[in-house]
């Protein structure tokens, strides 16, 4: 199934004046234009090719590579500004429009904004929006204490800069743990440096190296304390128990556990988890 404002892989169904007709399924032909086509290409082979639609809302195919794709996250130029919008180099022939009512503030030609790329429902058109918020992902977050994640700094707040995590998740960045004046639109690797009780994610520049693993072990020795001494804990135990009793995955879990085992600090039983006195 074609992917529109996504990579494809398609195949030549025939050579013409104009370029050459990719087969498109159930959508048809789509023209990859003479100027993105090669010497060597035939009927038969296959080519990657970038999907969008053109300024008379064809299907058409490109050899081009945009700076950003459908679902990304981008810090892209102004270019132009008209009566119905904004419009957005990203490195494609026709320029990415941001409608008035997805704009934040109102964009100026030359200026830069961060922006995530969609395709609209309604009109089945590559469009923009300002408004990244809505597009950010508000489920559960998967990660885990000490993952290496991509990062774009999407703004600054009194104690630190936010950023979009891996283009779904957002964070947070404290200030007074990074040296540096981070920008808006700005990639740089990042960590997860813990997932709050209310699901939010801050974030570190550093690698975590032990500490996370430190950090869940005296959390597990201090739940061990307040039980007496035992939890009902073992490998088996599900991860929505873990998380119940823990508040953290069984994967963080699992670690922990064999810290304090190596430490001699907790012996594995049947039914759970002994501290040792």
């Amino acid at each position: 199934m074609i992917q529109i404002g996504q990579y494809n892989k398609l195949k030549v169904s025939e050579l013409s004046q104009f370029g050459a007709f990719l087969d498109g399924g159930n959508l048809g032909n789509i023209l990859l234009p003479n100027r993105y086509t090669e010497d060597d290409l035939k009927p038969g082979m296959e080519i990657r090719v970038f999907i969008y639609l053109d300024s008379e809302d064809r299907l058409v195919a490109t050899t081009e590579k945009p700076i950003a794709r459908v679902g990304d996250f981008a810090f892209l130029k102004v270019s132009a500004v008209t009566n119905v919008g904004a419009f957005l180099d990203w490195g494609l022939a026709k320029e990415l429009l941001v409608p008035f009512r997805e704009q934040r503030v109102r964009m100026q030609e030359g200026e830069k904004h961060l922006v995530y790329i969609y395709l609209d429902d309604a009109t089945k058109r590559i469009v923009a929006s300002a408004k990244i918020d809505k597009f950010l992902d508000n489920t559960s977050p998967k990660y885990e204490p000490g993952d290496k994640v991509e990062l774009i700094i999407s703004g600054e707040t009194e104690i630190g800069f936010k950023a979009i995590i891996n283009q779904t998740h957002s964070g947070l960045l404290y200030r007074n743990e990074t040296n540096e004046q981070l920008k808006t639109g700005a990639h740089i690797p990042g960590y997860i440096k813990r997932i709050r009780e209310d699901d939010k994610i801050d974030l570190s520049l550093s690698p975590l190296g032990m500490q996370a693993i430190q950090d869940n072990s005296s959390l597990l020795l201090s739940r061990l304390d307040q039980n007496n001494g035992l939890l009902p804990l073992t490998d088996q135990s599900s991860p929505e128990e873990i998380k119940l009793l823990l508040g953290i995955s069984k994967k963080a879990f699992k670690k922990a556990v064999g810290t304090l085992y190596k430490q001699g600090k907790i012996t594995l039983e049947k039914d759970g988890i002994q501290k040792v006195k």
